[in-house]
């Protein structure tokens, strides 16, 4: 007879929710949401600071060409205060020391070639001259050589160069390591080719000259004027996701305690 009643007795109802469940819940709801607000603010700050950065970008690469920093300021030259900077600079080329460095651009896979430039202060500046493409790359043919004592001492023709400013890329580049020894160069590290070749004096940056600008009297002719600029900036999409979290977090938690939720004490 009591098995029966117990059949006919409907479900048997669940104890509410304990409160310590609750509690706990609504804690962790709460942090999640404050850590995805806090995100999707620091996301939009980087947007203010990338717009801001290409705004300054394209005024600088826009603007009147003006003097190289000098020499008592390149300790300070940066990404944020001088990268695409136009300059003007004037010296002759050191042929016999210009670098090939791997490179892909718009005209394919080849070579930039960075000739370090005496300048007439007697620093030495290395500028990317343009781009060779990889077949005339011939073996041999940019051997390493090491610079004497005064390697801008020797007159040779001047050159007038307008260009970008950039900075010396030391981490090498296609997941690959620089080799100076056997003059293999995958970034443009400045530092370690003034050191390959011993030249003193040399700035921490290079110049990617203009267009056009390669002497008729150079041993090869470079394609300059190919300098790509370009920023990702993905940072409202990112924002916007974690806005989008915050408000899913938020609902769900709301959807939990005004309807019951799902999380009894089954003891």
């Amino acid at each position: 007879m009591q098995d029966q009643r117990d059949q006919h007795a409907g479900p048997v109802a669940h104890p509410p929710r304990s409160a310590l469940a609750r509690r706990v819940v609504a804690v962790v709801a709460l942090l999640l949401v404050a850590l995805f607000l806090g995100l999707g603010t620091w996301q939009v700050l980087r947007l203010q600071w990338k717009l801001d950065l290409i705004a300054r970008v394209d005024a600088r690469v826009h603007a009147n060409p003006v003097a190289l920093p000098p020499a008592a300021r390149w300790a300070q030259v940066s990404k944020e205060s001088d990268e695409y900077r136009r300059v003007r600079l004037a010296g002759h080329y050191l042929y016999a020391f210009t670098t090939p460095v791997q490179a892909v651009s718009e005209l394919g896979a080849g070579f930039w070639l960075l000739t370090p430039l005496c300048t007439a202060e007697g620093h030495i500046v290395f500028i990317n001259r343009g781009f060779i493409p990889a077949a005339e790359n011939k073996p041999g043919r940019y051997p390493v050589r090491r610079a004497g004592p005064s390697p801008c001492a020797g007159e040779g023709e001047r050159v007038d160069v307008v260009g970008l400013l950039r900075i010396s890329e030391p981490k090498g580049g296609f997941l690959r390591n620089n080799d100076p020894v056997a003059n293999r160069w995958f970034s443009r590290d400045i530092a370690a080719m003034a050191a390959a070749r011993a030249l003193p004096n040399v700035a921490p940056f290079f110049i990617d000259a203009g267009k056009g600008q390669d002497p008729a009297g150079a041993p090869e002719r470079a394609v300059g004027g190919l300098t790509v600029i370009s920023f990702q900036n993905n940072h409202l999409v990112y924002a916007l996701t974690w806005y989008a979290l915050a408000l899913m977090v938020g609902a769900a938690w709301w959807w939990v305690s005004r309807h019951g939720g799902t999380i009894r004490d089954d003891d």
